[in-house]
């Protein structure tokens, strides 16, 4: 054992080398850090002025599906029924998510498709929020929760389910595509009703 007053010199000895890294942090601080601590917080202030502006473009409920990774309630939604020809985009960013012509009736009451549009612009993460392992698709740039992927879709085109809620889409008809900027995607569309 050691004796009581080695023991207060070791603890006082390491406390006085501790100092190191904080006086040295300092002078980072002093020598520029200074405009780290500044781009941080901009970088907060243009994150909060972002959700502002968020939640006056959104409805509350768009807002809590997109952000809150929220679910809109089955078949009482904007996009279930739709019939239309035309692609879906994401509500904040606008990338191209899903295509009509992907979209099938699955009987959930949510809008389904069985693949994006543009895979490269959903990400795909595990979500366990409910106590089981599902699929969570969320839009790349946007960073929207948009709804669950599901393996239960129809077999002939790959037996996936999609299950999109439709206050994270925007529907962009195709006599609108050009107009909105997503003229790439009129070909898929020609001789198709």
């Amino acid at each position: 054992m050691y004796p009581l007053s080695n023991l207060r010199r070791i603890t006082h000895m390491n406390l006085r080398f501790s100092r190191w890294p904080l006086l040295l942090a300092i002078a980072v601080v002093a020598a520029g850090g200074v405009s780290l601590l500044h781009h941080h917080a901009m970088a907060q202030k243009n994150e909060s002025t972002g959700d502002a502006d968020l939640r006056k473009r959104l409805t509350p409920e768009q807002y809590h599906v997109t952000k809150e990774n929220g679910t809109e309630p089955p078949f009482r939604n904007e996009y279930n029924d739709n019939h239309r020809a035309g692609i879906y985009v994401d509500r904040i960013s606008g990338e191209p998510l899903f295509s009509s012509l992907d979209k099938f009736e699955s009987g959930t009451g949510w809008p389904s498709f069985t693949k994006p549009l543009a895979k490269e612009n959903v990400i795909e993460k595990t979500d366990k929020t409910i106590g089981m392992a599902r699929t969570e698709v969320r839009s790349k740039t946007g960073d929207a929760h948009l709804g669950h992927l599901f393996n239960d879709g129809p077999a002939d085109k790959g037996g996936m389910r999609y299950c999109m809620n439709s206050a994270a889409l925007r529907f962009v008809p195709v006599e609108k595509l050009q107009e909105e900027g997503y003229g790439q995607f009129l070909p898929l569309f020609e001789g198709k009703k």
